[in-house]
């Protein structure tokens, strides 16, 4: 039985030209080699698999040929290349700094770097997971990096850039590495199935390089994994089977289920997903990039964003005519909210599914989209049908009394009947007039606060939180005209005052917000009934203050619905705010309050440091 090498081995790179995805950065190499301005350390970074050592290796072997050829490239004929494919080359070390990055082994490589080349121009040392080294290797390294022998390059590789010191980092040209495009993995898999006799599918190989998530290595990994699976005859469906894939076809009929209202078959057809095995998270996440597949699927100029197979791509194009560009959009942002939320969430299902619920009902029966030009939403339906809550019905306008004929033998009744008709119409607007009177003194009477005593005045949190609410969506400014003067005046208590003091400190604006932070550190005096008292440090403080007190004591009345209210600023007296500084300090005062802390204290023998 021969040996069997994989793709990733067996296709590997062995020139420039061959290198997949990283045109600019080889062009660069081939020109500087062509020109003959080497440095002496370079730094590759960038993801896994996307050949950053494969192009170290070439690089090193191409400035080593004898007889390099007029495009840059190594001729594979002389002592130097020869040696090289044989992997007898003495002129290229290459060191794994995630097993060897102890101060001893780059002392050890420092020492080797003295010895100059027996063929060939250059040595060269290529150090892999260059970002594992130790600080103390790092710092050995420094000397040497900085000023090695004339014969003496450096080639780094590492994934992650961000872990080098920045002294090493000033040593060397960078190179950054990209991740290898759809396109391109897609291609060379093509070229490599040729090579084998292996038929594949244009979407299977599409899904294989999303897979590979732009590493070449990976790719060729999952592609031998496939062709074990299949015997040689790569398909689509055998494809998304063997790597546990979710099918397009899944997102094209959740779609068909949104654009149709229809929340059952969406829930259903989720309930199906989580039988095979996939994770919710995976499934909204796939979902929000089917959405955003179906949105730039709708513009010709953005169409190169899709990184699907052709079959596939025709798919897209005549369900994204279907889907109006608000619904897409209201679409994403509810799946991505439930991605964000995901993690987070004790019933992930139940999130999942309400996203689904919400979706399906972005689209009116009608076809059109609410929200879609700027104006409000409406309310999602419920699954059930529910009967419709019955509506007040108005009151009945008041119709003038009917008159009923007196009897014959009723003369004083007969007598009156003339007098009586006369008047009906101005009876009809009287009761009329009542009644309106009525209903409008009523209406007062419910605007009235109720009179509490003041053992019992307290604040409800959740009218707190509803007044907050309907005053975020007021001006920033506290205006004195947002509510009229009351009629008669109400008792106080100083948990009020304080309460709309912080209300009128949240609601100045971004100019003042030095105020706003000084007025939410204060607390608000009640001396008696109306007269209100605040103590400043200083004078320049207390003349701010003053010159708001107008309009915070109308504020204030307005809010409290008391027309006595008044507010006094005083500057406080030597010693008469106490504030802690110190440690020991704040320890004291919190011990006035509470004598335990001290007891707490002498108990554990606890002293500060």
């Amino acid at each position: 039985m021969e040996n069997y090498i994989v793709s990733a081995r067996k296709y590997r790179p062995s020139t420039f030209r061959s290198v997949v995805g990283q045109r600019a950065l080889t062009t660069t190499l081939k020109n500087a080699i062509s020109t003959g301005k080497l440095a002496h350390a370079y730094l590759f970074c960038g993801p896994r698999g996307v050949g950053k050592t494969t192009c170290a290796r070439i690089f090193a072997r191409t400035i080593n040929c004898l007889h390099p050829t007029p495009d840059g490239e190594a001729c594979n004929e002389c002592e130097s290349c020869r040696a090289f494919n044989e992997q007898r080359s003495y002129n290229i070390h290459e060191l794994d700094a995630a097993s060897n990055n102890s101060v001893d082994d780059i002392r050890q490589l420092v020492e080797q770097v003295r010895i100059p080349p027996q063929i060939g121009r250059y040595k060269v040392y290529i150090i892999d997971e260059v970002h594992m080294l130790s600080a103390a290797a790092f710092n050995a390294f420094l000397k040497t990096l900085e000023e090695p022998p004339h014969h003496a390059i450096f080639i780094l590789a590492t994934t992650e850039k961000h872990k080098i010191l920045p002294t090493i980092l000033s040593r060397c040209q960078i190179y950054d590495f990209n991740r290898i495009s759809v396109e391109d993995t897609v291609e060379h898999l093509t070229y490599v199935a040729s090579q084998e006799g292996i038929t594949a599918e244009p979407e299977a190989l599409n899904i294989i390089a999303l897979k590979a998530d732009g590493g070449m290595r990976d790719a060729l990994s999952i592609f031998d994994q496939v062709v074990s699976f299949t015997g040689g005859h790569i398909t689509y469906q055998s494809t998304i089977e063997n790597l546990n894939v979710l099918d397009y076809d899944y997102y094209f009929r959740l779609t068909d289920c949104f654009l149709a209202n229809d929340v059952t078959g969406a829930l259903l057809l989720f309930n199906d997903v989580l039988n095979k095995g996939f994770e919710g998270s995976h499934f909204i996440t796939g979902l929000a990039l089917h959405l955003r597949d179906l949105l730039v699927s709708r513009d010709e100029a953005t169409l190169s964003l899709l990184e699907v197979g052709a079959s596939i791509r025709e798919r897209y194009q005549a369900q994204a005519v279907r889907c109006p560009l608000p619904f897409l959009y209201q679409a994403m942002k509810l799946c991505n909210d439930c991605d964000l939320n995901y993690r987070n969430s004790k019933n992930k299902r139940l999130l999942v599914e309400l996203t689904l619920i919400q979706v399906a009902q972005l689209i009116q029966p009608g076809g059109s989209t609410p929200g879609g030009d700027g104006g409000t939403r409406p309310a999602i339906k419920p699954i059930a049908a529910q009967q419709p809550a019955p509506q007040p019905q108005a009151a009945p306008a008041p119709q003038p009394a009917r008159q009923q004929p007196a009897p014959a033998n009723n003369p004083q009744q007969t007598r009156q009947q003339p007098a009586t008709q006369a008047d009906a119409p101005s009876t009809g607007q009287a009761a009329a007039a009542h009644i309106v009177s009525v209903l409008a003194k009523q209406g007062q009477e419910e605007k009235k606060i109720r009179v509490i005593p003041k053992d019992k005045l307290g604040l409800s949190i959740k009218n707190a939180r509803q007044e907050e609410q309907a005053q975020a969506a007021k001006p920033a400014m506290p205006q004195a005209e947002e509510a009229p003067m009351p009629e008669e005046d109400y008792m106080i208590t100083e948990r009020d005052v304080n309460y709309y003091w912080q209300e009128y400190a949240g609601r100045l604006p971004q100019e003042q917000t030095a105020i706003a932070k000084r007025m939410q550190a204060m607390k608000v005096a009640l001396l008696d009934d109306h007269a209100c008292e605040v103590m400043v440090d200083n004078p320049i403080v207390a003349k701010d203050f003053n010159s708001m007190v107008p309009e915070l004591q109308d504020y204030l009345r307005r809010r409290l619905k008391n027309r006595k209210v008044t507010i006094a600023v005083r500057v406080s007296k030597a010693g008469e705010v106490k504030r802690a500084y110190s440690r020991v300090e704040k320890f004291q005062m919190m011990a006035e309050k509470n004598k335990a802390l001290l007891e707490l204290k002498e108990q554990f023998g606890l002293e500060f440091a």
